[in-house]
Protein backbone atom coordinates (compact mmCIF):
# COMPACT_ATOMS: atom_id res chain seq x y z
CA UNK A 1 0.00 0.00 0.00
CA UNK A 2 2.83 2.39 0.85
CA UNK A 3 4.51 1.82 -2.52
CA UNK A 4 1.24 2.65 -4.29
CA UNK A 5 0.85 5.80 -2.17
CA UNK A 6 4.43 6.82 -2.99
CA UNK A 7 3.92 6.34 -6.73
CA UNK A 8 0.38 7.76 -6.88
CA UNK A 9 1.41 11.17 -8.33
CA UNK A 10 3.38 9.44 -11.10
CA UNK A 11 0.56 6.99 -11.87
CA UNK A 12 -2.02 9.79 -12.04
CA UNK A 13 0.36 11.92 -14.13
CA UNK A 14 0.49 9.03 -16.61
CA UNK A 15 -3.31 8.56 -16.62
CA UNK A 16 -3.96 12.30 -17.01
CA UNK A 17 -1.45 12.49 -19.87
CA UNK A 18 -3.08 9.58 -21.70
CA UNK A 19 -6.70 10.62 -21.17
CA UNK A 20 -6.77 14.29 -20.09
CA UNK A 21 -5.86 16.21 -23.23
CA UNK A 22 -8.39 17.43 -25.74
CA UNK A 23 -10.96 20.15 -26.38
CA UNK A 24 -13.01 21.46 -23.46
CA UNK A 25 -15.81 23.99 -23.70
CA UNK A 26 -16.47 26.41 -20.86
CA UNK A 27 -19.04 29.24 -21.12
CA UNK A 28 -19.24 28.75 -24.87
CA UNK A 29 -15.48 29.02 -25.38
CA UNK A 30 -13.54 25.94 -26.51
CA UNK A 31 -10.09 25.39 -25.04
CA UNK A 32 -7.59 22.89 -26.35
CA UNK A 33 -5.55 21.33 -23.56
CA UNK A 34 -2.46 19.28 -24.26
CA UNK A 35 -2.04 16.15 -22.16
CA UNK A 36 1.33 17.21 -20.69
CA UNK A 37 -0.23 20.32 -19.11
CA UNK A 38 -3.24 18.43 -17.77
CA UNK A 39 -0.90 15.78 -16.36
CA UNK A 40 1.33 18.43 -14.78
CA UNK A 41 -1.64 20.12 -13.10
CA UNK A 42 -2.86 16.73 -11.83
CA UNK A 43 0.59 15.92 -10.47
CA UNK A 44 0.72 19.23 -8.59
CA UNK A 45 -2.70 18.66 -7.00
CA UNK A 46 -2.05 14.99 -6.16
CA UNK A 47 1.37 15.78 -4.66
CA UNK A 48 -0.23 18.43 -2.44
CA UNK A 49 -2.95 15.97 -1.42
CA UNK A 50 -0.35 13.27 -0.75
CA UNK A 51 1.45 15.50 1.74
CA UNK A 52 -1.79 16.69 3.36
CA UNK A 53 -3.20 13.16 3.72
CA UNK A 54 0.09 11.91 5.16
CA UNK A 55 0.03 14.73 7.71
CA UNK A 56 -3.62 14.18 8.63
CA UNK A 57 -3.27 10.40 9.04
CA UNK A 58 0.19 10.09 10.58
CA UNK A 59 1.08 13.58 11.81
CA UNK A 60 4.29 13.38 9.82
CA UNK A 61 5.38 13.72 6.22
CA UNK A 62 8.25 11.83 4.64
CA UNK A 63 11.11 14.02 3.48
CA UNK A 64 10.99 12.38 0.05
CA UNK A 65 7.37 13.54 -0.36
CA UNK A 66 8.26 17.08 0.74
CA UNK A 67 11.23 17.27 -1.61
CA UNK A 68 9.12 15.95 -4.46
CA UNK A 69 6.32 18.39 -3.65
CA UNK A 70 8.65 21.39 -3.71
CA UNK A 71 10.15 20.32 -7.04
CA UNK A 72 6.70 19.56 -8.50
CA UNK A 73 5.43 22.98 -7.40
CA UNK A 74 8.45 24.80 -8.83
CA UNK A 75 9.07 22.85 -12.03
CA UNK A 76 5.40 21.99 -12.63
CA UNK A 77 4.44 25.60 -11.96
CA UNK A 78 7.04 26.81 -14.46
CA UNK A 79 5.78 24.26 -16.99
CA UNK A 80 2.23 25.60 -16.72
CA UNK A 81 3.14 29.26 -16.43
CA UNK A 82 5.64 29.34 -19.30
CA UNK A 83 3.78 26.66 -21.29
CA UNK A 84 7.03 24.69 -21.64
CA UNK A 85 7.11 20.96 -20.81
CA UNK A 86 10.91 20.92 -20.51
CA UNK A 87 10.64 22.01 -16.87
CA UNK A 88 8.53 19.03 -15.80
CA UNK A 89 10.86 16.73 -17.75
CA UNK A 90 13.69 17.87 -15.47
CA UNK A 91 11.75 16.97 -12.28
CA UNK A 92 12.74 13.26 -12.05
CA UNK A 93 16.37 14.18 -12.60
CA UNK A 94 16.25 16.96 -10.01
CA UNK A 95 14.68 14.60 -7.44
CA UNK A 96 17.22 11.85 -8.10
CA UNK A 97 20.22 14.16 -8.02
CA UNK A 98 18.99 15.82 -4.84
CA UNK A 99 18.68 12.40 -3.20
CA UNK A 100 22.21 11.58 -4.38
CA UNK A 101 23.47 14.76 -2.72
CA UNK A 102 21.65 13.91 0.52
CA UNK A 103 23.18 10.41 0.57
CA UNK A 104 26.65 11.83 -0.13
CA UNK A 105 26.22 14.60 2.45
CA UNK A 106 25.09 12.22 5.19
CA UNK A 107 28.06 9.97 4.43
CA UNK A 108 30.63 12.78 4.37
CA UNK A 109 29.38 14.96 7.22
CA UNK A 110 27.94 12.54 9.77
CA UNK A 111 29.16 9.44 11.55
CA UNK A 112 26.78 7.10 9.67
CA UNK A 113 25.46 6.83 6.15
CA UNK A 114 21.79 7.55 5.57
CA UNK A 115 21.12 3.88 4.83
CA UNK A 116 22.73 2.84 8.09
CA UNK A 117 20.57 5.33 9.98
CA UNK A 118 17.42 3.97 8.34
CA UNK A 119 18.20 0.25 8.50
CA UNK A 120 20.61 -0.37 11.40
CA UNK A 121 17.77 -1.25 13.80
CA UNK A 122 16.84 -4.15 11.52
CA UNK A 123 20.14 -5.53 10.22
CA UNK A 124 23.81 -5.43 11.13
CA UNK A 125 26.45 -4.90 8.47
CA UNK A 126 30.17 -4.21 8.52
CA UNK A 127 31.01 -0.51 7.96
CA UNK A 128 32.51 -1.17 4.52
CA UNK A 129 29.23 -2.80 3.38
CA UNK A 130 27.22 0.21 4.58
CA UNK A 131 29.62 2.40 2.59
CA UNK A 132 29.25 0.28 -0.54
CA UNK A 133 25.46 0.31 -0.29
CA UNK A 134 25.41 4.06 0.23
CA UNK A 135 27.65 4.63 -2.79
CA UNK A 136 25.53 2.22 -4.84
CA UNK A 137 22.45 4.33 -4.06
CA UNK A 138 24.32 7.51 -5.01
CA UNK A 139 25.35 5.93 -8.32
CA UNK A 140 21.77 4.71 -8.90
CA UNK A 141 20.32 8.18 -8.31
CA UNK A 142 22.88 9.87 -10.57
CA UNK A 143 22.42 7.28 -13.32
CA UNK A 144 18.60 7.46 -13.08
CA UNK A 145 18.77 11.22 -13.49
CA UNK A 146 20.99 10.91 -16.54
CA UNK A 147 18.79 8.24 -18.13
CA UNK A 148 15.72 10.43 -17.56
CA UNK A 149 17.38 13.36 -19.35
CA UNK A 150 18.46 11.12 -22.21
CA UNK A 151 14.93 9.78 -22.73
CA UNK A 152 13.26 13.18 -22.15
CA UNK A 153 15.33 15.02 -24.74
CA UNK A 154 16.03 12.29 -27.32
CA UNK A 155 12.59 10.71 -27.67
CA UNK A 156 9.09 12.04 -28.17
CA UNK A 157 7.02 13.21 -25.22
CA UNK A 158 4.77 10.12 -25.11
CA UNK A 159 7.83 7.85 -24.88
CA UNK A 160 9.17 9.93 -22.00
CA UNK A 161 5.82 9.75 -20.14
CA UNK A 162 5.81 5.95 -20.54
CA UNK A 163 9.42 5.79 -19.37
CA UNK A 164 8.69 8.05 -16.40
CA UNK A 165 6.22 5.50 -15.04
CA UNK A 166 7.35 2.12 -16.33
CA UNK A 167 11.05 2.69 -16.99
CA UNK A 168 11.89 4.50 -13.77
CA UNK A 169 9.80 2.08 -11.72
CA UNK A 170 11.44 -0.87 -13.49
CA UNK A 171 14.94 0.51 -12.88
CA UNK A 172 14.11 1.02 -9.21
CA UNK A 173 12.71 -2.49 -8.76
CA UNK A 174 15.74 -4.09 -10.45
CA UNK A 175 18.10 -2.04 -8.30
CA UNK A 176 16.25 -2.85 -5.05
CA UNK A 177 16.21 -6.57 -5.89
CA UNK A 178 19.95 -6.50 -6.68
CA UNK A 179 20.60 -4.63 -3.44
CA UNK A 180 18.50 -7.14 -1.49
CA UNK A 181 20.52 -10.04 -2.90
CA UNK A 182 23.74 -8.24 -1.96
CA UNK A 183 22.37 -7.48 1.53
CA UNK A 184 21.35 -11.10 2.08
CA UNK A 185 24.98 -12.16 1.67
CA UNK A 186 26.24 -9.78 4.36
CA UNK A 187 23.36 -9.04 6.73
CA UNK A 188 22.83 -10.29 10.23
CA UNK A 189 19.31 -9.82 11.56
CA UNK A 190 19.11 -7.74 14.73
CA UNK A 191 17.44 -9.63 17.59
CA UNK A 192 15.08 -7.57 19.72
Amino acid sequence: MKLFFDFLPIVLFFVAYKFGGGDYTFNGVTYQLEGIYVATAVMIVVSLLQVCISWLLFRKVERAHLITLVLVLVLGGLTLWLHNPDFIKWKPTAVNWLFALVFIGAYLFTDKSLLERMMADHIQLPPKIWTRLNLAWVAFFVLSGLVNLYVAFNFDEATWVNFKLFGMLGLTVVFVVAQSIYLAKHAVEVKK
